[in-house]
């Protein structure tokens, strides 16, 4: 048996302890890579992270380099969870451990900010996230020009609240947001530019999006992680005997789903329209158009036991005139609304989003917020 083969099998054989049969990063199954300095394994994407950090980390393929019997040794001392356990001691509990499912940059800052800045090394220290206010400028898209220009984003927790500004100097805001109805979501496909950011949120209980970025990964993920400090503050002051897992998660979260449907209106005369749909959590919004800053409509998703319900088709005698034929209807206790989709496949993933929610317990917040739909203007 040659040395590579060697070292490979017992590669192999490290890969079998706990913890090191997913991503160190970012969790994917199966890593093939290690970082021969850092002692962890990971996948192929974050090892394109390592190797631009490579004062810090030298990555190797398990299979295709070849490894010295010292690296060897060193990969099968240290690992995935005892590396966690020095890297990630003192990660606060609002700060956003990207998956890979996650974008480039937020995988990207979390890296560098474990290895490279070793943020989370030592318990106690300061986090530029909890600041209690953070203040910069942000390039902007413009609701009306669709332009990128430079505006003056506020963040303050004493105030709970986010606000943007014109100009530097602008005595008045141009908005105010209160950051307890603010998602924020990575959206850099959508938004064209890696480090796009969509701050979505509640305005006279309608929804607004705001479509930010930055020139640095780091500023834009440090905004992220601020919003949701602040948010965290938020939410112990207002649900006080709630524990840090419960809250987590009412934190910025991911949309379920977005794309494209076809929908026709209130009276189900009207022509099927395309709309761009955006899913979050029981808040089913549609838009004319992706960057749209407002929501031409909202739909709330509660539970099946109340009158909510979605299935495949249309109802008999619809008049489809759409370019798609895939339907979808959901009946809430108020209403029913129909949607075509293009592919079979784009049907039955909807479906399956909906059901998932309609099937989920109402929290005490959700059930105001569903009266607040059935009473808006």
């Amino acid at each position: 048996m040659s040395a590579n083969e060697r070292s490979t099998r017992a590669l192999r054989e490290i890969l079998l302890k706990p913890g090191n049969d997913a991503c160190a990063d970012c969790g994917a199954p199966d890593p093939n890579w290690g970082s021969c300095t850092l002692g962890v394994f990971i996948c192929l994407a974050c090892s394109g992270i390592h190797r631009n950090i490579p004062d810090v980390s030298k990555v190797k393929s398990l299979s295709l380099s070849r490894w010295e019997d010292h690296e060897v040794q060193f990969m099968a001392e240290n690992g995935n969870e005892l590396m966690k356990s020095k890297y990630e001691a003192a990660v606060p509990v609002y700060y956003y451990k990207p998956t890979h499912k996650d974008c480039q940059v937020l995988r990207e800052q979390w890296i560098r900010a474990k290895y490279e800045r070793k943020e989370f090394c030592e318990p106690g220290g300061r986090f530029t996230y909890e600041e209690g206010t953070r203040d910069g400028m942000l390039l902007k898209r413009g609701r009306d020009n669709g332009q990128f220009l430079s505006r003056r984003f506020v963040l303050s927790e004493r105030e709970g609240t986010l606000k943007y500004f014109t100009k530097y100097d602008a005595k008045e805001p141009k908005a105010v947001i209160k950051v307890d109805t603010i998602n924020a979501t990575f959206q850099p496909e959508k938004i064209g530019n890696p480090n796009g950011l969509q701050i979505t949120y509640l305005k006279d209980y309608s929804t607004r999006n705001v479509f930010v970025y930055h020139d640095s990964g780091k500023e834009i993920v440090d905004w992220f992680n601020s919003i949701r400090a602040v948010q965290l503050h938020y939410l112990k002051v207002a649900f006080p005997g709630a524990t840090d897992a419960e809250l987590v998660p009412k934190l910025t979260r991911n949309f379920l789903k977005e794309g494209y449907m076809e929908k026709t209106g209130p009276r189900q005369t009207e022509g099927f329209k395309k709309r761009w749909f955006t899913l979050d959590h029981r808040r089913l919004m549609y838009f004319k158009d992706p960057l749209d800053a407002f929501a031409k409509g909202e739909v709330f998703l509660g539970n099946r036991d109340h009158g909510y319900s979605a299935s495949p088709g249309l109802p008999a005698g619809t008049h489809c005139n759409g370019a798609w034929q895939y339907g979808v209807t959901i009946q809430t206790p108020d209403r029913c609304f129909l949607f075509t989709c293009e592919s079979e496949g784009d049907q039955q993933d909807w479906l399956k989003h909906f059901n998932d929610v309609m099937s989920a317990q109402m929290s005490p917040q959700e059930y105001t917020m569903e009266a607040l739909f059935k009473h808006r203007p």
